[in-house]
């Protein structure tokens, strides 16, 4: 759907962002100010007085990401008190400008990600100390040295390693469905490559690959019940998935290979290295991350072209466009919608007091869609550029570890469609997964002319 676009404001840098948040300045633009007096306003209804819900998982079932009450907020109310959907659990900020989400995920030491982990959910006291072994749910200066040890593992080298082996997995699922002439697109290739690669990355036995699949659907999608029933089971899942990486920790220190596993296990210079906790919880996190996130972005990009196939024929024409084309899934399909964060101190954003212990949830699909960054930003344009999308995050000290991974894995899989399958179009309605976490797909029934395997 294409909504009007909201009057273009000013539009800054991101160095001029950062130069803006000062904890003392009050006059030093939209963004981060800890301790002001600004009351709370709350705005509660959208445009023909429906009440703003962007947080229920059904909304996104049913319709995708909800565009019209985001485009609302971003106008109108960008720093939204948001009511929470369970009863006697305290509502949450919605903050839906690129601008600001930028400027939040930028400041650990007034938004942290530690407090009460980064998931919408609330969890146990119990909970957060064992998440808390998560990068992803840590703050600095742990988030800064368990980032550190982990980065050797992910240099370009490390990861250039997988392009050909990504290459043939392309392959072999494309010789699998070649003789079919239809199958579900998610299910025989925006699933298993990111799955497969992973799996690679981590050396794990060709046997155990879909036993990992099955445990990151199950942790990242409990908002959907045709995967997973309540937390007891997720908690299950997660000791699960912890064993079965701490024996692949004690496999890795007997055996050593030339790998990522091997690498992040051996002491730095100054003799440090992860714990097999730390490992155990690493693993979970790139698995569930590399896995789920890629997945929603090849599916997705594929419903985007299949939407506006005369961009699928220009780009079979000008694969020059590749490169732009991959920013532009990305920020287009917003494989995560948001993540959480939880006030250290009192601080004012857009006007608006968010007290000390406040939820605050950053929505990357809406910051995605801001009219004040990007030009039509609900075209799908795979010439945009620049783009300065923030589907790899906000930048700060979460920006996706894995983003070159994610790139190389998108770029493959398209290129080697393209030339294997250019006439891939729908062939039903796609489904989507009840999550407001992860906006994917849980199907997309595809059709394309039937050819033999490769020879």
């Amino acid at each position: 759907m294409r909504l009007e676009s909201h009057a273009r404001t000013c539009s800054r840098t991101a160095t001029e962002q950062a130069l803006s948040l000062s904890p003392v300045r009050r006059d030093a633009g939209p963004a981060l100010h800890e301790g002001t007096t600004v009351t709370q306003q709350d705005v509660a209804l959208a445009p023909a007085g429906r009440e703003i819900d962007v947080i229920d998982p059904g909304v996104y079932e049913r319709g995708g990401i909800p565009h019209e009450q985001f485009a609302w907020l971003r106008a109108n109310d960008p720093v939204h008190w948001h009511a929470d959907p369970n009863e006697g659990v305290p509502g949450f900020w919605a903050i839906t400008r690129h601008e600001d989400v930028v400027s939040a995920s930028r400041r650990p030491d007034l938004l942290s990600s530690q407090e009460r982990t980064a998931m919408f959910e609330e969890f146990t006291e119990d909970d957060i100390a064992l998440y808390g072994q998560i990068m992803l749910f840590q703050d600095p200066p742990d988030h800064t040295k368990l980032r550190s040890l982990v980065n050797k593992g992910f240099t370009p080298r490390m990861i250039g390693k997988l392009e050909q082996h990504i290459r043939d997995i392309c392959h072999q699922l494309i010789d699998e469905a070649a003789p079919l002439g239809e199958c579900d697109f998610v299910e025989h290739f925006a699933a298993p490559l990111p799955l497969y690669t992973i799996c690679e990355l981590l050396g794990a036995p060709l046997d155990q690959r879909q036993q990992i699949f099955h445990w990151s659907n199950q942790l990242v999608a409990f908002n959907d019940p045709e995967f997973i029933g309540d937390r007891s089971e997720s908690q299950m899942y997660a000791a699960e998935f912890a064993g079965w990486a701490g024996e692949l920790a004690r496999e890795r220190e007997s055996t050593p290979r030339d790998d990522i596993v091997t690498k992040l296990l051996t002491p730095d210079a100054d003799g440090e290295r992860i714990t097999e906790d730390q490992f155990a919880m690493f693993v979970i996190m790139l698995s569930i991350a590399g896995n789920e996130t890629t997945r929603t972005a090849t599916a997705g990009g594929m419903q985007a072209f299949f939407e506006r196939p005369e961009l699928w024929e220009r780009l079979r024409a000008d694969r020059s466009l590749l490169p732009t084309t991959i920013e532009e899934i990305v920020r287009w399909v917003s494989p995560i919608n948001q993540f959480r964060r939880t006030a250290l101190r009192d601080v004012e954003m857009g006007g608006k007091t968010i007290k000390a212990g406040d939820k605050v949830v950053l929505f990357y699909s809406s910051a995605n869609m801001d009219e004040s960054v990007f030009d039509d930003p609900y075209t799908f344009d795979i010439a945009r550029d620049p783009n300065p999308h923030i589907g790899f995050g906000g930048g700060g000290p979460h920006f996706c570890l894995g983003t070159h991974l994610a790139r190389m894995n998108l770029k493959i899989v398209f290129e080697t469609i393209l030339d294997r399958m250019p006439d891939i179009r729908p062939a039903g309605e796609p489904r989507r997964l009840r999550s407001n976490f992860v906006n994917g797909l849980k199907e997309l029934p595809v059709r394309f002319t039937p050819s033999a395997p490769r020879g």
